[in-house]
């Protein structure tokens, strides 16, 4: 498992950005994507910068289940034989102390959204991972839960 989780969270830091899904809030919560840049937490948990006039706002307000899909981008030939993650949980906007982090965890990564994050509609969500689902490539894959993830 230690392996797993160190080429996890490996996959994960070295790419910036997946799709988050959540269930439409508008549309009887069928699936919606959105292309969803992200940080992490010290837990290694995804930290998203967004609007709330934002439709994956106004979906995670509502019901806060999301997942994301994230996936080697060096695998862009053969993205199949690539390694790929899918972190399940919930998300929702963060407070306090806790804000004050994840905000400058994600501006660390992504300091030209300074600007966005000093707008008055825009705050940080932190993706509280429940489980895993981990390929890492063609008949290697595995589910794995949070006490194994953080």
């Amino acid at each position: 498992m230690s392996d797993a989780r160190s080429e996890m969270r490996r996959l994960l830091a070295q790419e910036r950005c997946g799709v988050l899904s959540t269930l439409h809030k508008a549309h009887g919560g069928w699936p919606f994507g959105s292309l969803a840049p992200y940080a992490l937490t010290a837990a290694h948990e995804p930290v998203f910068l967004f609007s709330t006039i934002a439709e994956h706002t106004h979906n995670l307000r509502a019901d806060p289940r999301a997942s994301l899909l994230v996936q080697d981008s060096d695998a862009g030939d053969d993205p199949l034989a690539g390694a790929r993650l899918t972190l399940l949980g919930r998300a929702d906007a963060v407070a306090g102390g806790e804000r004050e982090q994840a905000l400058a965890r994600y501006l660390a990564r992504f300091p030209e959204a300074e600007g966005r994050a000093a707008a008055h509609d825009f705050a940080p969500f932190v993706l509280r991972v429940e489980r895993v689902r981990w390929i890492a490539g063609f008949g290697s894959m595995g589910w794995f839960e949070r006490a194994q993830w953080v």
